[in-house]
């Protein structure tokens, strides 16, 4: 069975190397949509009596590990130094500084990578993270799945 939960936020970014619009300092309305894999939980008085996992668990931890840290930040690539610089002059800005561009590929990359590492197999249903998915606009998306995150 796969059980998807979709959470939004907004973030900032720029891609510096790209030769149109995006090199420069702008902003998304982005869309993750994280699916688990698993078999529906069958025990009697559980509380997940029915389900692969609780949906609001899904969100709690996609926000825990992942959403708000991103959540109205700016997405820097740590090797763009003269944005890194900038950003650092704001008092209290709150910047996101990755190991990657923020690309939606490589954001898709990232959050599975850290996502995956949360959904632990707990209720014995072989639970696990199947797919990623970043919207960057609602026309465009990256997919990270379990068979080939590259």
């Amino acid at each position: 069975m796969l059980i998807t939960r979709r959470l939004e936020f907004d973030a900032g970014h720029r891609i510096p190397d790209h030769r149109s619009q995006c090199r420069h300092l702008h902003g998304h309305r982005y869309v993750i949509e994280i699916t688990l894999s698993g078999k529906v939980i069958d025990k009697a008085g559980d509380a997940a009596n029915g389900m692969v996992m609780d949906f609001s668990q899904v969100k709690q931890l996609a926000r825990e590990h992942l959403v708000d840290a991103w959540d109205h930040a700016f997405l820097a690539y740590s090797g763009d130094s003269a944005i890194v610089e900038f950003l650092a002059s704001l008092p209290g800005h709150k910047t996101a500084l990755l190991d990657r561009v923020p690309t939606a590929e490589n954001l898709a990359r990232i959050a599975f990578d850290r996502l995956n590492a949360v959904h632990r197999d707990t209720y014995g249903n072989h639970l696990q993270l199947e797919r990623v998915r970043i919207y960057e606009t609602p026309n465009c998306w990256a997919d990270a799945v379990r068979a080939g995150t590259d």
